[in-house]
């Protein structure tokens, strides 16, 4: 695996496919910077080597070109995160873009316009990723977030440095941590699956039932495994027509010698409100008119318990409802379960949109071992998928 420590970068022009898809607000300003942090270092040391950067990234999902997706609103929050300017040129190809890029001096960051400006981006289009091929020496993929797309910037572009192309240093950070789970874990392994619905995390599911020995499954897809074996969930959210799945995910798991673990007791509610009146529930026994939002206080400690005993740790999925404050004490606590056991010796991977925001919000992110800034491609590899951005840097 060829990474940016494989190259010195000494008066070369690196071109560096960045995710700088980053949320905004109604005024322009970047509301959370992760992503344009994540890049840093990458960008540091092909400049401390003596080269010179040329980023290219999207943002959002635009039409045509549409001024609100311009990656120029985004300038000067790059410029403080490098402490140094950055120069951009309002197109990412043709002659404007050739000429800037050109002109780029060692130590020097060029930000190209946004790339889905371009419809050919999104269609893999190799013309339109040769004149990309043609602003750089060396071909840096440092976005992960993209890697599960076949664009023109994240895999096409590839094949024009068959010797001259590498993983940034945060894709390889993602791959190495995702590895670390899927490949080679410490025992025991601890994978805690939340979020609604069973049907998204299938394949999920299956490809990692050889690779742990515990499965926590909580948050509502937690429901369709109690109805299935019987329990009474009231209103809480289900699945009805995965409920013979969710039987043949729990026998698979015994016949592999893998344990599932589901939630014992629930916060009920009487409504889908920080308001409702709440009451603890066993997870068997939950009455008509209520609905399970967060885990009880029993299944936490049993699962704290779980979790301490654990050497490698995956969470994608929080335990409840945690946008309510008065349904996000379970994911808190299992957050804080995980830190524990990490500052003990645990690896642990946080990966997909909610569990990141959730570490993000109670202030846990710097107490895991590495959170993942790329929901869906991370949820691809541990659906044991090859990602195209990752196998266009493998290949030769």
């Amino acid at each position: 695996m060829k990474t940016l420590n494989d190259f010195n970068f000494n008066n070369k022009k690196a071109i560096v496919r960045v995710d700088f898809n980053v949320p905004l607000d109604e005024n322009f300003n970047v509301t959370d910077t992760t992503r344009i942090d994540a890049a840093k270092p990458t960008i540091d040391k092909i400049l401390k080597d003596g080269g010179s950067v040329v980023l290219m990234s999207h943002l959002g999902r635009p039409k045509g070109i549409e001024e609100k997706y311009s990656l120029r609103h985004i300038l000067k929050t790059i410029e403080k995160a490098y402490n140094k300017p950055v120069k951009f040129v309002s197109d990412c190809i043709g002659e404007d873009a050739q000429g800037e890029v050109n002109k780029l001096e060692v130590g020097e960051i060029l930000l190209l316009e946004n790339l889905r400006f371009h419809s050919e981006e999104e269609k893999g289009d190799l013309e339109f990723a040769k004149k990309l091929a043609n602003f750089g020496d060396i071909y840096v993929n440092d976005a992960f977030g993209t890697a599960h797309r076949a664009h023109a910037s994240t895999t096409i572009i590839a094949q024009f440095f068959p010797n001259n192309k590498c993983f940034g240093i945060l894709l390889a950070k993602e791959i190495e941590s995702i590895n670390k789970v899927l490949s080679n874990p410490e025992k025991p392994v601890t994978a805690i699956l939340g979020g609604s619905k069973v049907s998204s995390k299938i394949t999920v599911i299956e490809n990692i039932l050889d690779k742990v020995n515990h499965l926590i499954i909580g948050g509502g897809m937690a429901f369709t495994f109690v109805k299935a074996l019987g329990g009474k969930i009231g209103n809480s959210i289900c699945e009805d027509d995965k409920l013979e799945l969710a039987i043949e995910i729990l026998k698979k798991a015994k016949d592999k010698g893998v344990q599932i673990h589901l939630p014992v007791d629930v916060i009920g509610a009487d409504s889908f409100s920080n308001e409702a009146k709440t009451e603890v529930f066993d997870v068997n026994l939950i009455p008509d008119g209520w609905q399970g939002l967060d885990a009880g206080p029993k299944s936490l400690v049993i699962f704290d318990t779980l979790l301490n005993n654990s050497k490698t740790i995956l969470w994608n999925g929080p335990l409840g409802v945690f946008e309510m404050e008065n349904f996000a004490k379970g994911t808190i606590s299992l957050g804080e379960s995980i830190a524990k056991a990490t500052s003990n010796g645990a690896f642990s991977l946080v990966g997909g949109g909610d569990s990141v925001a959730a570490v993000k919000q109670f202030g846990l992110e710097e107490k895991m071992s590495y959170v993942s800034t790329g929901g869906g491609a991370m949820l691809e590899m541990l659906e044991g998928r090859v990602l195209p951005g990752i196998e266009a840097i493998l290949n030769d």
